[in-house]
C-alpha cells in the first residue's frame, strides 16, 4: 500500500492505527511489492498507534532452511511485529521523529533489522524497545544527523553503521556513544574496518559505557593497515567485565593502534587514539 503525497499541500497529517493489521500469511504476496506501507513525498505525516503484524515467520523459516532462491529478498506508539524482512524503513527523509515504537521479533530471525535509515537527514529515535534477530538500528549509507536516545535493544546485533564488503570511498565520521549500558553482549563496543577497508572511519567517541561483556574481548578496534582509523577515544566511566570474570578489555589488531589488556585500559581515557 503506498501513499504517496505529490500534490498533497497539507502539512499536518496523521495517519492512525486503532487496533492491528495483519498482513498475508503468504509471504509471495508482500514480497512482490517489496513494502507493506510506503508513504512516498509525504511532509509532516504522523503515524500514531496500533499494531503492525507482517506475519514472517513462515519467510523466516524458508531462509533458515536455506530456500534463498525462492525467498524474496528484500511513528509514534506503534508496533511493528514478525515482520518478513526490515521493519521500518526511513529512506531518503527529513525531520523524522520516532518515538514510543516496539518492534518484536523472534531472535533466529534473519534480516530483520528493526529500524533502518539510509539517504536521510535529522532522524531522532527516542524511547523504543526494539527485540529482533538483526540489527536493532541499523544506519546505511548517506545517513546524517541522525539521534538515538533511550533505546532498549536485543536480542539483535545492536546498533550498527553498515558497509558492504566491497571497494568504497564511503566514509563514517563523527560520531558519539554516550551514557550506554550493555548487558551479557558479545563484542559490546567493535569496530571491524577490515570487513570493507576502503570506508574510512573517524572521529569516533565513547563515553560512559557499562555492563557486561559475554566474551572474552569486549572493546576491538581491527582497523585496515592501508586506510587507518584515526580519532578514536574512550573517555570517562568505562565498566565492561566479562559476565564470569574479567579477561581482556580491550584488543587491537591494526599496528596504528595500542593494544591494551584490561591492566592498561584505563592509561588510554581521556586522550585520543592516533
Amino acid at each position: 500500500m503506498v501513499f504517496k503525497g505529490d500534490k498533497c499541500k497539507n502539512t499536518r497529517i496523521t495517519f492512525r492505527v486503532d487496533g492491528t493489521l495483519i498482513a498475508s500469511s503468504d509471504y509471495p504476496v508482500l514480497g512482490r511489492d517489496s513494502n507493506w506501507l510506503s508513504f512516498v513525498r509525504v511532509t509532516g505525516i504522523s503515524i500514531v498507534g496500533g499494531t503492525l503484524d507482517a506475519k514472517g515467520t513462515s519467510l523466516w523459516a524458508c531462509k533458515l532452511a536455506g530456500g534463498s532462491t525462492d525467498c524474496p529478498n528484500g511513528a509514534t506508539e506503534v508496533t511493528s511485529l514478525n515482520s518478513q524482512v526490515f521493519q521500518i524503513v526511513i529512506n531518503g527523509c527529513q525531520d523524522v521523529e520516532i518515538e514510543g515504537v516496539a518492534v518484536n521479533a523472534a531472535g533466529n530471525s534473519p534480516n530483520t533489522d528493526g529500524i533502518h535509515v539510509q539517504l536521510s537527514r535529522s532522524v531522532a529515535i527516542f524511547n523504543t524497545s526494539i527485540k529482533t534477530g538483526d540489527d536493532c538500528v541499523s544506519i546505511g549509507p548517506g545517513t546524517k544527523d541522525l539521534w538515538i536516545e533511550q533505546i532498549s535493544c536485543g536480542p539483535g546485533h545492536g546498533i550498527r553503521i553498515k558497509s558492504w564488503a566491497r571497494p568504497s570511498k564511503g566514509f563514517v565520521q563523527r560520531i558519539q556513544f554516550l551514557d550506554a549500558v550493555m548487558l551479557n553482549v558479545k563484542n559490546p563496543i567493535l569496530i571491524d574496518q577490515n570487513y570493507c577497508p576502503g570506508v574510512r572511519v573517524s572521529d569516533v567517541l565513547y563515553r560512559n559505557i557499562e555492563g557486561t561483556s559475554a566474551t572474552a574481548v569486549a572493546i576491538k578496534f581491527d582497523c585496515s593497515p592501508s586506510n587507518p582509523c584515526s580519532g578514536l577515544r574512550l573517555e570517562s566511566d568505562f565498566d565492561l567485565p566479562e559476565q564470569n570474570g574479567s579477561i581482556t578489555l580491550y584488543q587491537c589488531k591494526c599496528e596504528h593502534f595500542w593494544h591494551c589488556s584490561s591492566r592498561c585500559l584505563f592509561v588510554i581515557f581521556e586522550k585520543q587514539i592516533n
